[in-house]
């Protein structure tokens, strides 16, 4: 590999022996990923400060005792404790207290305790066109790549934090041109206008093209240009869980793909996938694992509700006042922005900041059947916390809540 001065310094322990750690552990993936070269982060997004067991801490333990400090801006994933609501945990204290040291620990080495899965929607968090970062989370990624145009390739834990304190990444992956143009085209097919504009729509159709593109670049064909921000989040999260995708292309929507032929590279694409309204149907349907009228919980925002989210949350709940436990996840840096707080919280909405209710145990116990709106808690939680799913749009989460009940809204997908 051709290195730099201050890079073979670097290996060799001139800044300490947390810069050595992490700069071996960089080159090592880079020479496992066949880079050439290093190159420069603009900021990094750290998923590792969410404790998954002992390894996990002893590894941020090992960083702080070298004098670890990150170099370029990074922000923090979400962790296992929601600090401010710390009486939610639900869980074994020991796994608390390690929880919450490995948060510590992070925050020591100089992350911005954001503490969220969606760090895009904190305004000075978010990379610029073009520009190389390393982010973990799988949603983060996925957005950062598709919707900013920024570049990163699938960073996890461990990785993250050392090209933190090294402001160095391997140049291998989506940070290569030729890596990012689309692969399988996916195209968009009569389905109605009326759903095209329609948020459920998003999570479902990514949940189809996960499946279906796996690791491949989707390119997809046929949605509103108007498709927004939290719209094509939805998009990249669910397909970031039923496949790998960390970059997908939506025509006329997204930075790179003016076209269909400028987001293909120029080649033919190696698969066309025509997508209507059965196949979303099916989609739809595989996102819920049980049948039936029960439901014990409602769970909403995942990936963290941006501000918009929470203000079309507001008069569905003041109207359909839930009667069942109802979450709804958020970031505390919009949380602290938002000024329907009370609203919400007076309608009996239980806010959960700082981590999710799929990850760690918030949720009431004897939950088993939670409805969601959101395609990546569907897909994870049943095997995270074991229980059953039903998923649904936001309105039909919040009437379902209210009724106690399985509410299916009959206008909404024709059937």
């Amino acid at each position: 590999m051709e290195l730099t001065e201050a890079e073979r310094e670097m290996a060799q322990g001139h800044s300490g022996d947390a810069v050595r750690l992490a700069m071996r552990i960089v080159l090592a993936v880079a020479r496992a990923a066949g880079a050439e070269r290093l190159i420069d982060v603009a900021s990094a997004h750290v998923d590792g400060c969410l404790y998954h067991g002992q390894a996990s801490l002893d590894f941020a333990e090992r960083l702080s005792a070298g004098g670890a400090r990150v170099t370029v801006p990074t922000t923090l994933n979400v962790g296992t404790l929601d600090l401010l609501h710390a009486d939610r945990f639900r869980g074994d204290p020991e796994t608390a207290a390690r929880g919450r040291r490995l948060m510590e620990l992070y925050a020591a080495m100089g992350c911005r305790p954001t503490w969220t899965c969606a760090p895009y929607q904190v305004a000075d968090a978010r990379p610029a066109f073009g520009e190389h970062v390393a982010w973990a989370e799988s949603n983060a990624i996925v957005f950062v790549n598709s919707v900013l145009g920024a570049r990163t390739d699938r960073y996890g834990d461990f990785i993250d934090i050392c090209a933190a304190i090294t402001g160095r990444a391997p140049e291998t992956g989506l940070h290569l041109s030729e890596n990012r143009r689309g692969r399988v085209l996916f195209r968009l097919r009569d389905v109605p206008a009326r759903l095209l504009g329609e948020d459920v729509l998003y999570p479902v159709l990514g949940h189809l093209v996960g499946a279906r593109a796996g690791s491949r670049v989707p390119v997809i064909e046929g949605l509103p240009a108007a498709a927004n921000e939290d719209q094509l989040k939805a998009l990249g999260a669910a397909a970031a869980s039923s496949g790998a995708v960390a970059l997908f292309h939506a025509v006329g929507v997204t930075p790179e793909a003016p076209t269909t032929e400028q987001a293909l590279g120029g080649h033919e694409p190696e698969e066309t996938v025509d997508v209507g309204l059965e196949s979303l149907r099916r989609s739809r349907d595989a996102l819920s694992t049980v049948r039936g009228s029960r439901l014990d919980a409602v769970s909403v925002g995942t990936p963290h509700f941006s501000k918009a989210e929470l203000e079309r949350l507001v008069p569905l709940v003041l109207a359909d006042r839930p009667r069942l436990p109802f979450f709804a996840s958020t970031a505390r840096d919009i949380l602290q922005e938002f000024e329907g707080l009370a609203d919400l919280e007076r309608a009996g909405v239980r806010m959960v900041t700082d981590t999710c209710t799929y990850i760690t145990p918030i949720l009431d116990d004897g939950v088993e059947v939670v409805m969601t709106n959101s395609g990546k808690w569907a897909y994870y939680a049943p095997g995270n916390i074991g229980v059953h799913v039903v998923f649904g749009s936001l309105k039909e989460c919040v009437r379902s809540g209210a009724l106690g009940r399985v509410w299916r809204d009959p206008d909404l997908w024709g059937r």
